[in-house]
């Protein structure tokens, strides 16, 4: 392999996914944008940035010019924009008895905190809509009256009151209609909301709206305050039955703009309009210029007037149906819709026939920014590879450092990891309320921010990889340490918390991947097993045969204890080779119920959390398979490397990467496996800095 290196070929013009598009916008325009409100999700095989998978159709073009449209529009600040109406919802199961995040103020509880884009000078409004019961359509909690604190960058817009003594008048045409004699009253208690309503100026861009409750009731602080834990959903379930509820946020409704007074200044507007053409005859050499600029950040490398002239001829086609701005709007929704924006394309330089040459430093400088950023290389990284500087080993090195360090690096995080180890699929499970009555929405929020705080920690301190397993601490908040039973946790900051339970070490202890490994309303041996074989050990097991029945569960009338049940299971010999390895990791998981909580009865029967590893090796219990799988470290920087370079390159990993990867996790081991080890291996690697020509 070191004498005949083949780097494999990825897909020649590489569609950027939804998120890279998303970034790219962010990095050019210095405007974010909701790219799920504007474009479609993408095809996953894994990853949703593998160059194969990302096809493209005239439908899913259709919708990139309608984003470019409405992007250019944004970002410009057309002053033609009619009002519109954004609607934030929020989700009905989220416990609202506390202040909701760290963007609310000191002394507030439930409520909302949001980026909203304005996108002109103007006057908008906030109407906020309340939570009701569910047959009666009551609003919650007017028998008391209550202030609601409206805000725009943290500085008050209004202070809001309702409830009470606060009747006022019915709102909402005809509510006073067909009403019994307190007909006021009754209609209060239906549509109190439509009285909740600020009409404020505001700047273009993209700014803080937060809506929050007065917490005005006496609260205990410091070793005093777990006498008045966070509720639950199901405890404020029961208050709202007894009729003790507090009101809740429902959904937050944004319009505008109206009475508008410009474009502003905005971050978009500093990064587009390099100049300001006095005359007309200067409006051409100025848009030249803006064009130039966006043309070079936009498609990855120098531009030329072959590729500048036809966003002028866009240019000027708006120009004549408006001003020089409606010009610059044409043209930067044409670059927008460009295929040296859309795709990352890799060219073959002439005489590569039948040969594997290594990339230029810009595709190699396009290639690192969508790695470890999801997005364009910026001007420092663009500037070395127009130097030819990347290729020199220092410097490389010293980029992937700094690239690391740069809070843009959280897009591992949320688009490596979130797919890895399958953290995205967190929002759709749904755990069966009836057997969880204590999972809300406020709990699987908690499980997310605690584990992507985990692999932040991980990556940006540049711990070891086998950290992911044996870490000695993780992030709580009061509401998540009460449930996994850790004493001295207050309030609802999320802070470094050192674990002293042997089993809640690493992710698998953690309550996001417990869930995730698990149907609604119990536990999966299978899952949980098959789950680590899959991410942590490289090993996932084949699929099964197709003519074997299903396990039936209890309510089927399967007898004995589920292990009992799986080991029945097991005596077919064709299930017999998968579940030998993934039941008994599996099992070592036990205690920890559908939604993560420690537990040592199942169904009334003691659980049996013993297993071996397919190598012989005897556990007990998540701290028993830890130690188990650490054994062999190697197996572990392996799984990561693995899942590392294929979610580089873009592409699945072939049989000729089996060198590269293991050089990888060789030159690794030193370092006792740090992530920054594993990520620059993969950047100095065969497959990520060299291709093969088409013809071999």
């Amino acid at each position: 392999a070191a004498a005949d290196p083949n780097p494999g070929r990825p897909t020649t013009a590489h569609r950027l996914n939804r998120a890279e598009y998303t970034n790219a916008v962010r990095d050019l325009l210095g405007l974010d944008i909701d790219g799920a409100a504007l474009l479609p999700a993408d095809d996953s095989g894994g990853f949703d940035n593998l160059g194969a998978l990302l096809s493209v159709s005239p439908g899913l073009m259709e919708k990139y010019v309608s984003a470019a449209g409405k992007i250019a529009r944004l970002a410009i600040g057309d002053p033609t924009i009619r009002p519109d109406t954004s609607t934030y919802t929020v989700s009905p199961y989220l416990v609202q008895s506390e202040r909701m995040n760290e963007d609310l103020p000191f002394g507030s509880r439930g409520g909302v905190a949001l980026k909203h884009h304005f996108p002109l000078d103007g006057e908008y409004e906030i109407q906020v809509r309340l939570q009701r019961t569910g047959g009666e359509s009551l609003i919650l909690g007017l028998a008391e009256p209550h202030k609601l604190d409206v805000r725009l960058d943290y500085a008050r817009v209004a202070l809001l009151e309702f409830g009470g003594d606060n009747v006022g008048e019915a709102q909402g045409a005809g509510a006073a209609d067909a009403l019994p004699p307190n007909y006021e009253q009754f209609a209060y208690e239906r549509t109190a909301d439509g009285k909740l309503r600020v009409r404020f100026p505001a700047k273009a861009g993209t700014r803080l709206v937060q809506v929050s409750f007065l917490k005005e009731k006496w609260v205990p602080e410091g070793a005093l305050y777990e006498l008045e834990r966070p509720l639950s959903y199901e405890e404020e379930t029961k208050f709202e039955h007894r009729g003790i509820a507090e009101p809740k946020v429902s959904s937050l409704i944004i319009s505008g703009p109206y009475d508008v007074q410009g474009p502003g200044d905005t971050p978009s507007r500093q990064k587009i309009f390099l100049c300001h053409p006095a005359t007309a005859a200067e409006e051409e050499p100025c848009a030249r210029r803006i064009f130039s600029h966006l043309a070079r950040r936009a498609y990855r490398r120098p531009v030329s007037d072959t590729d500048v002239e036809p966003l002028l001829e866009l240019y000027r086609s708006g120009r004549r149906r408006g001003n020089f701005e409606s010009g610059i709007q044409m043209g930067l929704q044409g670059l927008l819709v460009s295929t040296e924006f859309l795709f990352r394309i890799e060219r073959e330089p002439e005489g590569a026939a039948g040969k594997v040459y290594r990339l230029s430093d810009l595709e190699l400088a396009s290639r690192l920014s969508f790695f470890l950023w999801s997005s364009i290389p910026d001007e420092e990284l663009l500037r070395l590879a127009e130097q030819g500087k990347l290729h020199d080993s220092e410097v490389l090195r010293q980029q992937v450092r700094r690239m690391l360090d740069d809070p843009r690096s959280q897009a591992l995080v949320d688009n490596f990891a979130g797919q890895w180890l399958y953290l995205r699929n967190l929002k759709t499970r749904t755990p069966n309320r009836d057997e969880f009555p204590e999972f809300d929405e406020s709990l699987r929020q908690d499980f997310e921010q605690e584990t992507t705080l985990f692999l932040k920690s991980i990556m940006r301190e540049d711990r070891s990889v086998l950290t992911l397993l044996n870490a000695d601490y993780t992030f709580l908040n009061e509401r998540l340490a009460n449930f996994y039973g850790v004493p001295n946790v207050y309030g609802n900051r999320f802070r470094r918390v050192k674990v002293s339970d042997e089993n809640r070490r690493g992710l698998l202890g953690q309550g996001s991947i417990l869930l995730l490994t698990s149907y609604a309303n119990r536990t999966s041996v299978v899952q949980r097993g098959k789950w680590v074989l899959e991410n942590l050990l490289a090993s996932p097991p084949p699929p099964p045969p197709p003519d074997v029945p299903p396990l039936k569960e209890r309510s089927e009338g399967a007898k004995g204890t589920f292990r009992q049940q799986l080991e029945e299971h097991r005596k077919n010999p064709f299930c017999y080779g998968c579940h030998a390895r993934m039941d008994p990791i599996g099992f070592a998981l036990e205690n920890f119920d559908a939604i993560g909580k420690w537990r040592e009865l199942d169904g009334g029967l003691p659980i049996d959390a013993s297993g071996a590893l397919i190598d012989g090796s005897k556990f007990t219990g998540p701290a028993g398979l830890r130690e188990g799988l650490l054994k062999r470290p190697e197996n572990i920087a392996y799984a990561v490397a693995e899942k590392l370079l294929m979610y580089a390159l873009g592409r699945t990993l072939e049989h000729y990467d089996g060198p590269a990867l293991r050089k990888i996790v060789r030159e690794a081991a030193p370092s006792d496996y740090r992530w920054s080890s594993i990520v620059l291996g993969i950047v100095n690697s065969v497959p990520f800095q060299m291709r093969r020509s088409r013809s071999i």
